[in-house]
């Protein structure tokens, strides 16, 4: 694909919810390639599935021969972006977001290739220039930009005063140092595009006039819809909690499983969002219909699964879930825990993580949603005395080692 080709691409998959100047930025990709940025702060020590679309704006950015830049918050987590909180974030330590950003930065391999030359991207750190700001100069030169009346009519702001909850200070600054990221990659780099959530429309489109006024710059913003759920659950949450992105919070396994277990009406809208596949195979697989949606849901959790763990996991994980639904096969693949043994049934599907407490489990169980190597389960009471394949409804499974 060439440059000019990105806006169309995502567009037509469904990543786009605002531009600040669509027409300008076309006329931009066309003379390309363009550095486009996302910022991502080091809150946790994982991703989740919330941040793929902000993921796979960046993959496509480089697909079409441009050029990505992932900027971690090395500087912004020291403060807290207040977007979408109710409440103030907690401090980190900086040693802390040091080991954050060290464990986040692994989930963008499976996607992007880091390097130089066409398609290639670059990862960022905005303590590189945040963590030397000096107050008073940063004030002279960047805060004379910023009016407090605009700054309190951001959702970020406004939302949280008018529920009376408390907004620090320090965050307060937040949608200044985002601002001045924007101005300072673009002097540094010659960044001109910032993408982010809906969520993140105020700041960017402060930081776009921001670079105006400091630079001269003509740069632009895009952000990508809140993606919900068909039922209208936020994206990356389920039940168990995140769904994350790192291998060693969440096997390639069970995220196999997550997109496996989308709802029928998600998955044409998935498969554009978070795969490759090209949109007229897209709108083939989105068409199916009955029994055949399941097979469109097969692919969509394994090429979902291929992009971040690779091809080999995928096909691992989808051929697991074959053995363990179709053929009712204890695969030694399915994830597993290791527990003292003989114990009781309930303290196994909390352990497992496959009940959040014994009184769920006991409600499962009198459901008759509990199976143990794949025989139902009528008592509560149950001890399970060895190792045994212990399922949750029809799609989890997880397996009880002796230990």
């Amino acid at each position: 694909m060439s440059g000019k080709d990105f806006l169309d691409v995502v567009t037509e998959r469904g990543f786009v919810h605002q531009v600040t100047d669509a027409e300008g930025l076309k006329a931009a990709l066309k003379a390309g390639p363009v550095p486009g940025y996302i910022g991502f702060d080091a809150t946790a020590d994982s991703l989740h599935v919330g941040h793929l679309v902000q993921i796979m704006l960046l993959r496509w950015l480089a697909a079409t021969g441009n050029r990505p830049v992932v900027l971690m918050g090395g500087g912004t987590t020291k403060i807290g972006d207040p977007s979408g909180r109710d409440e103030t974030r907690q401090i980190l330590s900086e040693e802390g977001i040091e080991a954050n950003k060290r464990s986040i930065a692994r989930a963008f391999q499976g996607f992007l290739r880091f390097g130089e030359g066409p398609g290639t991207a670059v990862m960022l750190d905005n303590a590189e220039w945040l963590d030397q700001l000096r107050y008073i100069p940063f004030l002279r030169e960047v805060g004379r930009h910023f009016s407090v009346n605009r700054m309190l009519s951001m959702d970020s702001v406004r939302l949280r005063l008018e529920r009376d909850q408390p907004l620090s200070f320090i965050e307060f600054n937040y949608m200044l140092l985002q601002s001045y990221d924007f101005a300072e990659l673009h002097r540094r780099h010659g960044v001109v595009l910032q993408m982010g959530g809906s969520d993140q429309w105020g700041n960017i489109v402060m930081g776009a006039d921001l670079a105006r006024r400091m630079h001269g710059a003509s740069v632009f913003g895009l952000t990508a819809p809140l993606i919900t759920t068909a039922s209208g659950a936020k994206m990356g949450k389920t039940a168990g909690g995140a769904v994350w992105l790192n291998a060693d919070r969440l096997s390639a396994y069970d995220y196999w499983q997550y997109w496996r277990n989308a709802e029928d009406a998600d998955v044409g809208r998935f498969l554009a969002l978070f795969t490759d596949l090209p949109m007229d195979e897209v709108r083939r697989l989105g068409a199916l219909a009955g029994a055949e949606v399941n097979e469109a849901k097969k692919v969509l959790a394994t090429e979902a699964c291929a992009l971040l763990h690779g091809r080999e996991a995928a096909t691992e994980a989808a051929e697991t879930a074959r053995l363990a639904f179709e053929q009712g096969t204890a695969a030694e693949t399915l994830p597993g825990i290791t527990h003292a043994l003989p114990a009781p049934l309930v303290d196994l599907l909390v352990a497992a993580g496959l009940c959040a407490s014994k009184g769920e489990a006991r409600r499962l169980v009198a459901q008759n949603g509990v199976r143990l190597d794949d025989a139902p389960v009528t008592d509560a009471a149950t001890v399970v005395e060895g190792p045994a394949k212990l399922s949750a409804g029809r799609k989890r499974h997880v397996l009880v080692r002796a230990g």
